[in-house]
């Protein structure tokens, strides 16, 4: 997410605590070098430039609290600027012992419908009923895009193809699922261009006749600080409560979005981090700046394992804390990683790992591990138990079945005993303790 912002960030940062003296030469260098990466983040210019400003004389004036260097309370100080620049922490309470309604909002080609999708399946997998109404008359496949994306996430959709009337359909969608009981009802709406007058006249309607709890903007990251404009006028046309940042992963201009977002006031509640259903997520200002600033982010680790479907096998939990490694268990692994997404997003959660691995070295990982995973498949309920039956024979008949190499079924032995060592030493021992502790608040989940 957002690489170049991250990479350069995180640079100025190096660079100032290998410093040996941090004086005013010293901060006016990291100044330069945060205004660097925020303009080329597509940060505006003038909000740059007060952001830094306000870094660089409390960075001179401030001193470090007691157990704290001047360096570090300078990172914390860029930590809480960052912070106040993407508008700080923002909360969406729903309760669920009354019906809410959601009215979705957007220019066309913001990823408004797909954002419907995602954030039903937000809701529905924290036990919320949850139906989505198909209001967008204006775009052809509208409404078979929704269904198909409500398939998917496994929630219910009211549309009604031969009427045109988008207000009709909203408030028909909104009393059916009354009657069904649905305590989340979002409605997806025609997106065209923001100065459109037809579009901001129906948004009005459907507001002033649904009366919906709230109306969330779609954005699109990659316009960057044009987000500005773009929030304004939704906001003047039509009361919105909240903002979805989508398309942030890898968007160069994803900070220029966020920061611009901010300055209009608005409060960002989500982001979509990718193209699959659960690539969206809660935004928290004070997280993602510490996921910019390698300091990881493990609430969002752990948030992500609970949401794991399944959550975590309590027998392979104990057999690879006691060492006793199958490659089955190799495999479990493999498995919960692509649910969760890739081996790089659970780095950059992780504090001071995401970098450490450089992404030659990343793209690699991820690739063993599929080629690891069609190996174990192609193996025996006998051999994927006890691979130290492993032998010439069965390794080239292994590489046969899976359509690999014979090195690379000795790879993934190789890898397997080295964990497994790794699991019996003193070196497992923390990592023992993390999947006891782990394994023990998914399951509580």
């Amino acid at each position: 997410m957002l690489d170049s912002l991250r990479s350069g960030l995180q640079s100025a940062v190096k660079r100032l605590l290998g410093n040996d003296i941090v004086d005013e030469a010293a901060i006016r260098e990291f100044v330069r070098d945060l205004q660097r990466a925020l303009i080329q983040a597509d940060v505006n210019v003038k909000l740059v430039l007060s952001v830094t400003e306000s870094v660089r004389k409390r960075a001179l004036e401030e001193r470090p609290p007691p157990g704290l260097d001047r360096k570090n309370q300078i990172v914390k100080i860029l930590y809480e600027e960052l912070d106040k620049l993407l508008g700080g922490d923002q909360e969406l309470k729903l309760e669920r012992t009354r019906q809410s309604v959601v009215v979705m909002l957007g220019i066309q080609g913001s990823g408004k419908t797909t954002t419907v999708g995602k954030l039903a399946r937000f809701y529905a997998k924290r036990g919320y009923k949850v139906g989505v109404v198909a209001a967008d008359t204006f775009r052809p496949g509208a409404v078979t895009q929704l269904r198909t994306i409500a398939g998917v996430v496994g929630v219910d959709v009211y549309s009604d193809e031969k009427e045109k009337d988008s207000v009709k359909i909203a408030e028909a969608g909104r009393r059916t699922f009354v009657e069904a009981g649905k305590n989340l009802v979002i409605i997806d709406t025609a997106g065209r261009h923001k100065e459109e007058q037809s579009l901001l006249d129906e948004m009005s309607s459907i507001y002033s006749k649904v009366r919906p709890d709230l109306n969330l903007l779609v954005i699109d990251g990659t316009i960057g600080q044009q987000a500005f404009n773009q929030a304004a006028a939704f906001h003047k046309a039509s009361p919105v409560g909240g903002i979805v940042v989508t398309k942030l992963d890898g968007a160069a201009k994803g900070g220029g979005a966020l920061a611009a977002v901010g300055a209009t006031g608005s409060k960002v509640f989500f982001i979509g981090t990718g193209e699959r259903v659960d690539d969206f997520e809660e935004f928290s200002a004070t997280r993602f700046v510490g996921r910019l600033l390698g300091m990881g982010d493990l609430k969002a680790l752990l948030d992500m394992a609970k949401q794991v479907e399944g959550g975590v096998d309590q027998k392979a939990v104990q057999r690879m804390m006691s060492g006793k490694l199958t490659m089955d268990d190799f495999l479990l692994q493999f498995e919960q990683v692509n649910k969760i997404g890739s081996l790089k997003k659970i780095l950059d959660l992780i504090p001071g790992a995401s970098g450490n691995m450089k992404s030659e070295d990343l793209e690699k990982a991820e690739r063993n591990m599929r080629i690891w995973k069609s190996i174990i498949q192609a193996m025996t309920a006998e051999e994927r138990a006890v691979p130290e039956k492993l032998n010439a024979p069965r390794v080239k008949r292994i590489a046969q079945g899976s359509g690999r190499t014979e090195k690379d079924v000795r790879e993934l032995v190789a890898r397997y005993r080295q964990t497994k060592s790794m699991m019996k030493s003193g070196r497992g021992r923390e990592m023992r303790q993390f999947l006891r502790r782990a394994g023990g608040q998914v399951s509580g989940g």
